[in-house]
């Protein structure tokens, strides 16, 4: 089979290019780095020919309400046209955990991203997942106060990038599903207590309180607003076996 991977340079994307690879598929790593862009539709119809499957792992450099939104946007409805063209048969899309149950910009944007998806009408599967664990360290600074790391009274489940990719290239290889298939990570625990441990195993100093006041990205959350409802895809790689691994560290 022949793969494109739109963000195929990334965190997600180089990960899933090389399960594809290994696996003896023929894969196109599209990024801007290698002239392929989704913003500009410069490369896109070049590197969905002779496609299958396209996965779409695209992230937008900004994450302002505005500039999110219409990344999302223009990149959708450029991938969905040369998807078209090129005759793919399936359309693999990275969401997240409940974009429609929370209520911030970059979530809104996903969702957007999600309609357009649903509304082009190639074949899909969406993929949701929780917040990886790789970006602890982001959602840390995003809750800072001074010395303090202020979280709202919520459960977490994060899900390490090695399983993310892992789960989207299984869907991937898969038919379409013409639905959404959410994935998490194997423990779901206070958000409080997995940061704090999170960062006392990098040596970081701050205290972590969990404040009822305290939003998720701009946004209210309540006590589900991040864990998946119902059924979902599990990781294999759990916090404490991620924080063992040297990189985890840095």
């Amino acid at each position: 089979m022949k793969f494109a991977v739109i963000g195929g340079t990334g965190l997600i994307g180089a990960k899933t290019v090389a399960i594809l690879r290994q696996g003896g598929h023929a894969v196109v790593a599209a990024s801007p780095k290698s002239g392929i862009n989704t913003i500009t539709g410069e490369g896109l119809n070049q590197a969905m020919a002779g496609a299958n499957v396209v996965i779409d792992l695209a992230n937008s450099p900004s994450f302002e309400s505005k500039a999110v939104m219409e990344f999302f946007k223009t990149s959708g409805r450029n991938i969905a046209a040369a998807e078209a063209a090129a005759g793919v048969a399936h359309h693999v899309a990275l969401s997240i955990v409940a974009t429609d149950r929370t209520d911030n910009g970059y979530f809104r944007a996903k969702v957007a991203q999600e309609n357009l998806v649903v509304a082009s009408g190639i074949p899909y599967t969406i993929v949701r997942a929780t917040q990886f664990l790789e970006f602890l360290g982001g959602i840390a600074d995003a809750g800072a106060d001074g010395n303090v790391v202020r979280l709202p009274p919520i459960l977490f489940q994060p899900i390490a990038a090695d399983d993310v990719a892992a789960m989207v290239a299984e869907v991937a290889l898969a038919g379409p599903r013409n639905s959404i298939v959410e994935i998490a990570g194997p423990e779901r625990a206070p958000f409080n207590d997995i940061l704090a441990r999170y960062l006392q195993a990098v040596g970081d100093p701050r205290a972590v309180v969990s404040d009822p006041e305290a939003k998720y990205w701009g946004g209210p959350v309540t006590e589900h607003s991040l864990v998946p409802l119902g059924e979902a895809r599990l990781g294999r790689i759990g916090l404490d076996d991620w924080l063992r691994r040297p990189r985890a560290r840095a």
